[in-house]
């Protein structure tokens, strides 16, 4: 895909269909502080329907699903469905493949929309009044992020400059802990309710971290077969060198709540 402005690695195309078995593997590594946080805000539980939009492989309604909310889970990559659709054998969870600027659903039929580690990719003059009809009265955005802190991490930043040498135009480097940042289009739809940000260090293998870092949109998304594995390769000989067999990378995570206007 392409983002709308070009702005996302010099546009350059990518697909995280084609990381969808990394993707499952690497990449539900929320810890259980992240859900509380979610939880505790009497948000995605019992009584509540709730829209998961780019949700991937299905991490967001997976690990909440315990919790009694009604999940929908729709993402624009066919691969990442079905992954979703496996990990999920026995939950009752609805994935469907489809946009955010263009979701197959009725006005009024969600209590929350929620969108984790994906709202950079949506063409926002669209998706905020879609996601405003979407809403029931009084219904929630629940935007979400978690990034590695290169400049507090070591090991994060060693692997960050070797994405850098293979995809030179990845936007995805240089993280700081910061508040979301919503384009001012949403505030003709909703109002900021809150927003938290807080550092969580997170467990790795040497294997979980490089898997982590192959199914990034630098590498594994956007990257030929070849160059992922010379990548990988050298990651992985990078990670012998620098990083224990068992570690922790400092992140930060941040959440920002938003209500429908009414």
């Amino acid at each position: 895909m392409n983002t709308p402005d070009g702005m996302i690695d010099a546009g350059k195309p990518f697909d995280f269909g084609k990381t969808a078995v990394d993707y499952a593997k690497y990449r539900d590594i929320y810890p259980a502080e992240f859900y509380q946080k979610i939880v505790d805000r009497n948000l995605c539980v019992k009584g509540q329907t709730v829209l998961d939009v780019g949700t991937g492989t299905g991490v967001l309604p997976r690990n909440l699903y315990p919790y009694g909310a009604s999940w929908t889970g729709i993402d624009r990559s066919e691969a990442q469905i079905a992954m979703a659709k496996a990990l999920s054998e026995g939950m009752d969870i609805r994935y469907l493949t489809a946009t955010a600027e263009e979701p197959p659903f009725p006005d009024g039929s969600f209590d929350v929309i929620t969108a984790c580690q994906c709202y950079w990719y949506f063409d926002h003059k669209k998706t905020a009044s879609v996601f405003y009809k979407l809403l029931r009265r009084n219904g929630t955005l629940l935007l979400l992020c978690m990034e590695w802190l290169p400049f507090e991490d070591e090991i994060a930043a060693a692997s960050e400059k070797l994405v850098l040498q293979y995809s030179p135009n990845w936007t995805g480097s240089g993280a700081v802990m910061r508040p979301i940042e919503l384009p001012a289009c949403y505030a003709q739809f909703f109002d900021l309710v809150s927003h938290e940000e807080f550092r969580l260090r997170v467990p790795f293998t040497r294997e979980s971290w490089n898997g982590r870092m192959k199914a990034c949109r630098g590498i594994g998304a956007s990257l030929t077969a070849p160059e992922i594995a010379a990548w990988e390769e050298e990651h992985k000989k990078l990670l012998s060198k620098i990083a224990p067999e068992r570690f922790t990378v400092m992140h930060y995570a941040a959440i920002t709540e938003l209500k429908r206007v009414d």
